[in-house]
């Protein structure tokens, strides 16, 4: 059974925004401001990385690290230079 969940975190004064689609193939979608910048698929519940840019200037990449599974999907983002992860949180639609 397929079911989606959405995680949002603010960084750097942008707004990052993830759709994980659970399954048999899992299907990652990430938002910046809104526009979609990066897709992802994985089979049943192997992490999966999407990198990205925010746009600043110069551009700025960033990593968002999902793990559909078991149980709830977990997201969280890393920027460079710092690295230090930030959780994702889970947003109910």
């Amino acid at each position: 059974m397929r079911r989606r969940h959405h995680f949002h975190v603010d960084h750097a004064g942008h707004s990052v925004s993830v759709t994980v689609q659970t399954g048999h193939t899992s299907v990652v979608e990430v938002l910046v401001d809104g526009k979609e910048t990066g897709h992802a698929t994985t089979l049943h519940d192997r992490p999966v990385v999407v990198d990205v840019e925010l746009p600043t200037d110069p551009p700025t990449p960033v990593a968002v690290h999902v793990t559909p599974g078991p149980g709830m999907p977990r997201c969280f983002l890393t920027a460079p230079p710092d690295a230090e992860p930030q959780v994702m949180s889970p947003r109910h639609y």
